[in-house]
């Protein structure tokens, strides 16, 4: 009896079980996984905003604005708890693709792009539960917000879109970095954003020639939009969620450009 050997390429399409909404499910599954084992990254993606809002409010809160400065101060401390958790989806991403996992996703009969998804999903949920500690923490140190269920909902919705357009940017800075020690550090530099902005000080105090810049980068709308919804006063949300769409925009345009088949390293 003689046993024939065929070599054959492996089947590209897609099998039942492997379909988008599997696969997406499955690497949500995983990088939540990733998040809850790295737990010192977890812990400092929550601990260091609450260590700044309890550095700007019980240290600096006194000598910027008085007793009523936990108000001011917590929109922007939330945006900045969004992009510093955001901020690790670079490196994860930067790391599939530089340390051979996304090679070997390719060669599976599922959408590639499937990985990028479960990063950017679960960056969100991780984000939102940060963002709620932060809030509680807030609440407990004496922030007393008059937003009614409305309000809430809609802060929380402008909170979300932020995230989603962060994260965003961040998978791409992680897709053209060349190692996960540069994805890091690209995205530090977005997280310096809040402090131009009124999410601290009053853009007034800043230098003149400083304050259109402050004014008019995407953080600052939405400091306002989030700020006059729980206390009151201005909401520039057309604004916020112009630069938010604009923001997942662009990103999913770059996105589409890098992530091709054949540009892994």
């Amino acid at each position: 009896m003689t046993s024939a050997t065929s070599l054959t390429a492996p089947s590209t399409r897609l099998q039942p079980g492997t379909g988008v909404a599997r696969s997406s499910a499955v690497f949500i599954s995983r990088s939540l996984r990733h998040s809850l084992r790295d737990g010192e990254g977890l812990l400092m993606a929550v601990a260091l905003p609450v260590m700044l809002m309890l550095l700007f409010t019980l240290i600096f809160g006194g000598a910027i604005g008085g007793d009523g400065y936990i108000d001011f101060v917590v929109p922007g401390v939330i945006l900045l708890c969004a992009a510093y958790g955001a901020s690790s989806v670079a490196v994860s991403v930067n790391r599939d693709i530089t340390l051979g996992a996304m090679r070997r996703f390719r060669t599976m009969p599922i959408r590639s792009a499937t990985v990028l998804f479960g990063h950017v999903v679960a960056s969100v949920l991780r984000n939102l539960l940060a963002t709620a500690i932060v809030v509680g923490v807030a609440v407990a140190i004496g922030f007393r917000p008059g937003a009614g269920f409305g309000e809430w909902l809609a802060a929380l919705g402008l909170v979300t879109a932020w995230i989603l357009a962060i994260t965003m940017l961040f998978a791409f800075i992680g897709l053209v970095s060349t190692s996960p020690e540069a994805a890091n550090g690209y995205g530090f530099i977005l997280l310096f954003l809040p402090y131009l902005s009124s999410a601290f000080v009053p853009i007034s105090t800043m230098p003149s020639w400083l304050q259109p810049v402050a004014r008019y980068q995407p953080i600052n709308p939405l400091v306002e939009a989030i700020r006059g919804l729980l206390m009151g006063g201005t909401i520039p949300i057309g604004q916020a969620v112009t630069w938010c769409v604009g923001i997942v925009a662009v990103s999913l345009a770059l996105i589409a450009w890098r992530f091709p088949k054949g540009r892994d390293r």
